[in-house]
């Protein structure tokens, strides 16, 4: 059962329009033959739009409204070294008529490339510090010293991953629901796959699609670095700040989640023999264009899965492609 009132106040809060929406429900039949899967498609996020796309700026489009505007100077970030999420803050800032500075995982590039070269394109100023844990100590002491200087900052956490940055991907389930109900594929429920880190995007999705009352889309997020229990827990904590926000909870009985972590290999960014052959698959069979980061280590997450526990009868599979192709080129 749905939750209208709450679902109403979604479709109503404030948003500034970024994403080139909706983005693409894309069949691959080719791909899908050679995993084994009659019905598989990829959802294009990669392919919003905005300052080479991805899924960042559906969160973004509600984290950065006129309104939280209002007097602000510079806004502040933080993400790994080939950040999209530091890619699409930055080109917003440029676009806005702000600074903008982001706090990275160094060292220093001698000579940036993808999104690192990105980032200063957009004229970003970039800080470095050592360690991921670093990053937000590091932002409030910048925005501390930016309003000693007389200016103001704000600050919009990594990955844009908040309860008011949920509602981007809450939204994004609507979105793809409307898409799935007007497939004519006899599929009766749905896979969905995605990669998963800071966990904004799937807490968005769990949101979204409990609002609808659609317990037959269920959610398999695939950990580009932390463990499936902490990637579950932060996914509920998001989802129920998103529900707090449009006056609801998530209620006793969520749309079914799924936390993998069985494809972070060697750690966040780092590439696996799996991660490059999913890459190499994609390429080949679709003509889509992974990255070493994310997707290219959910698109493994998604194989594993299929290969181990197959496709029950009367399932499709949905895979959300959340972008950061430039990462690729790094």
């Amino acid at each position: 059962m749905s939750d209208t009132d709450a679902l109403a106040r979604l479709a109503a809060w404030p948003r500034v329009s970024l994403a080139h929406l909706p983005t693409r429900l894309l069949p691959v039949p080719r791909l899908a033959e050679r995993i084994g899967c009659r019905k598989l498609y990829v959802k294009m996020d990669a392919e919003s739009g905005f300052a080479l796309g991805g899924n960042k700026v559906r969160k973004l489009e509600f984290e950065l409204i006129p309104e939280r505007l209002e007097g602000i100077t510079h806004l502040i970030t933080a993400g790994g070294a080939q950040s999209n999420h530091c890619r699409l803050t930055a080109a917003f800032a440029a676009r806005a008529g702000l600074k903008c500075v982001l706090v990275t995982v160094g060292p220093e590039p001698e000579s940036p490339t993808g999104n690192a070269l990105l980032h200063r394109l957009f004229g970003a100023e970039i800080l470095t510090v050592p360690e991921r844990e670093d990053r937000t100590p590091a932002m409030d002491v910048l925005a501390r010293r930016i309003a000693a200087e007389g200016g103001r900052a704000l600050i919009i956490p990594i990955g844009a991953s908040t309860g008011l940055g949920s509602l981007g991907y809450a939204s994004a389930a609507l979105e793809l629901l409307e898409q799935l109900d007007a497939l004519d594929d006899g599929a009766d429920s749905t896979l969905l796959f995605g990669s998963t880190s800071s966990c904004g995007t799937f807490a968005g999705l769990l949101l979204g699609l409990t609002l609808a009352g659609r317990a037959d889309v269920q959610l398999i997020g695939v950990s580009a670095d932390a463990p499936a229990s902490e990637i579950t827990s932060a996914t509920l904590k998001l989802a129920v700040d998103g529900a707090r926000l449009l006056g609801t909870s998530l209620g006793l009985t969520p749309a079914p989640l799924h936390s993998m972590d069985s494809q972070i290999g060697a750690g966040y960014g780092i590439p696996t023999s799996a991660s490059i052959e999913a890459t190499d698959m994609f390429g080949r069979l679709a003509g889509i264009v992974l990255d070493p980061t994310y997707t290219s280590k959910a698109a493994a997450g998604m194989i594993e899965w299929l290969e181990r526990k197959g496709v029950e009868k009367g399932r499709r599979v949905v895979f959300l492609h959340t972008g950061g192709a430039p990462g690729l080129l790094s």
